[in-house]
């Protein structure tokens, strides 16, 4: 008797429908993306700060726990505007919502190459370098979202990537030296571009305005940056608001290809593989032959 109420109060007998497990699985997965758009970010206290609210109109009802009726309507006015005080607050992350839902795999925006690997070893190159002389840098790749609205607020490129263009407009109390450069459908789009900082509380504050700013970038948009400190001479690449530090020539080059030309990444790392595996099999058939010579 007992367990049957309880199915009938959780209504467990819908779940006889598969539309009903695409429901949950569907509701499960937004309600999955939105916690991952939200921690580490000062979303978290805004929301901890709106529940509260919730919490109080229900508790100070006339016929609640503590019937305060001022209060109780004071609130309830509030809570009329809660979804326009939501969209305000949440707008950042409800844009970047939309452009991670817009960037799909499955929809015809995907772009398989963003820039090939003469322009990234050109890059690589010019990063390793500015690092050994400890000149600040940060270069920022252009994916399937579009940063013209960042590339507008800097000066107008557009010119092939290399080595030497890079290190010179980088080099200290230069026109362009400070900024980002943004790179864009194999082109320099832009210098001394202005990006948006982080706005994580967790962030180390060794980090100054580049990695901040690189972070910011691609936390709001699904950009590559790379990240060169003028104070620790290190390259560090941020992706998805998360920052790789202390990256050598080649394996900053190897983490580019694989973000921005997938499709040749991978066919390095099964090649890669490939090649591993047949060293193994060789070795093992060197060690066989020898056993058997011994013997």
């Amino acid at each position: 008797m007992l367990i049957q109420r309880l199915v009938e109060a959780l209504r467990l007998e819908q779940l006889r429908d598969p539309l009903a497990w695409l429901d949950i699985v569907l509701l499960a997965f937004v309600i999955y993306q939105v916690l991952l758009m939200v921690r580490r970010t000062r979303a978290v206290q805004v929301s901890y700060g709106l529940l509260l609210l919730l919490v109080l109109w229900f508790v100070t009802d006339p016929s609640g726990l503590v019937p305060l009726k001022a209060v109780h309507e004071v609130l309830g006015t509030l809570l009329f505007y809660l979804p326009f005080v939501v969209i305000v607050l949440f707008q950042s992350s409800i844009k970047q919502a939309l452009a991670r839902f817009g960037a799909l795999s499955f929809l015809p925006l995907r772009q398989q190459e963003v820039v090939g690997d003469p322009a990234i070893l050109e890059v690589a190159l010019a990063a390793s370098s500015m690092a050994s002389t400890r000149t600040g840098a940060l270069i920022v790749f252009e994916r399937v979202q579009g940063l013209k609205s960042y590339a507008d607020t800097g000066i107008a490129l557009d010119a092939a990537v290399s080595y030497d263009l890079l290190v010179n407009i980088f080099t200290p109390r230069t026109p362009l030296h400070d900024g980002a450069v943004i790179i864009g459908e194999g082109r320099v789009k832009a210098a001394s571009a202005f990006l948006p900082l982080s706005t994580d509380p967790y962030i180390s504050r060794t980090f100054g305005t580049r990695h901040r700013a690189a972070l910011g970038i691609t936390s709001e948009t699904d950009a590559v940056a790379v990240v060169v400190s003028e104070e620790r001479g290190m390259v560090s690449i941020a992706v998805d608001g998360r920052l790789e530090q202390d990256l050598d020539t080649r394996r900053l080059r190897e983490r580019l290809v694989q973000l921005l030309s997938p499709e040749r990444g991978r066919g390095r790392r099964r090649r890669l593989a490939a090649t591993r595996r047949a060293a193994s099999r060789e070795a093992a058939a060197r060690a066989a032959a020898s056993r058997g010579t011994v013997s």
